[in-house]
């Protein structure tokens, strides 16, 4: 489809510029409907929906670590070994302890 630009009217211009333009703000749209559907299509064929498939993911959860260490001076601060190291544990370390002398 060839279009001469150069003989058309400025009314047509205008017209075609617009219609350009939408063609452009949903093209997007158009290309993921457009693989939602082909990838929906591919489910059903396996026996699938693709809801089944896109919620197949496993969560993975984590029960509470229990604690490791105790801070001496004050056995209610505990720490389970994850995550920053707590100030106690920090002072104690620089004081010449040993992590093991903290354990629980």
């Amino acid at each position: 489809m060839k279009i001469d630009l150069d003989t058309m009217p400025l009314k047509e211009l205008k017209e075609l510029q617009g219609r350009v333009s939408k063609a452009i703000a949903t093209f997007e749209d158009r290309k993921k409907q457009e693989a939602i559907s082909q990838l929906e299509e591919k489910a059903q064929a396996l026996g699938f929906s693709l809801a089944d498939l896109v919620s197949a993911t496993k969560v993975r959860k984590r029960k509470p670590a229990s604690p490791k260490y105790a801070n001496p001076a004050n056995k209610s601060e505990t720490w389970t070994g994850r995550g920053r190291k707590p100030r106690w544990v920090e002072a104690a370390l620089k004081g010449g302890r040993k992590l093991e002398d903290l354990t629980i």
